[in-house]
């Protein structure tokens, strides 16, 4: 009997201490703030023509079809850029590209004309670097991962951007390939879609997406 008591009073201890246990650890994530909201993405292109954007003059670059932004070089072969008329600070980009004829060169400018994300084939490695930040002064600082493996050369794919300050981080078909951090990211600057110049190419964007980053 008394042994049966004692095997008792040990078992009623040991749920006291579990359940001090999770007091505590409750209390803990209580205590602990929640991890940011993905942010919601609105589109940036209603698929119809080119509001919210800032048309070049005597526009023969950029085209929209059935919901998508047609990007080629003129007769001329001279590059272009469309650019957001709104400037962001930090933010998530996501859209589709597909890539069409030539030799594609193309890439999104992150709040300025120096540092961007290559789509295509560098002109100056002669190789693909899609998903790898181009630094002017610094050329490709650092190339993306698995870009072999997940790109669909003549498929639609899905590529997500996001600028943090001075981060930049990538993601292709929902992989994350690519981080790094340059020491030149101005802080707002509006986006860009870059059509490399001395070369034919075409390349589409659809399901453009931003949001902007607390």
């Amino acid at each position: 009997m008394v042994r049966d008591l004692c095997g008792r009073c040990a078992i009623l201890e040991g749920m006291k201490s579990i359940n001090s246990f999770f007091s505590v650890l409750l209390a803990a994530f209580a205590l602990t703030p929640l991890s940011a909201e993905e942010p919601k993405l609105e589109s940036i292109f209603n698929g119809k023509d080119l509001s919210g954007w800032d048309v070049p003059k005597d526009n023969i670059w950029f085209a929209v079809k059935d919901g998508t932004i047609m990007v080629k070089n003129g007769p001329k072969k001279r590059g272009q850029t469309l650019w957001t008329s709104k400037q962001y600070s930090d933010f998530v980009i996501e859209f589709d590209f597909r890539m069409g004829k030539g030799t594609v060169d193309s890439g999104i400018y992150l709040r300025n004309s120096r540092e961007q994300i290559q789509i295509g084939i560098s002109g100056s490695l002669k190789r693909d670097m899609t998903a790898s930040p181009y630094i002017s002064g610094k050329g490709y600082p650092v190339e993306a991962k698995r870009i072999k493996e997940l790109l669909k050369p003549s498929d639609w794919n899905t590529m997500r951007i996001e600028a943090k300050g001075k981060d930049y981080t990538v993601w292709l078909a929902g992989e994350k390939v690519m981080n790094y951090t340059s020491a030149s990211a101005i802080a707002k600057g509006k986006i860009g879609i870059q059509l490399h110049g001395s070369r034919v190419m075409e390349i589409d964007f659809r399901n453009i997406k931003a949001a902007e980053l607390k």
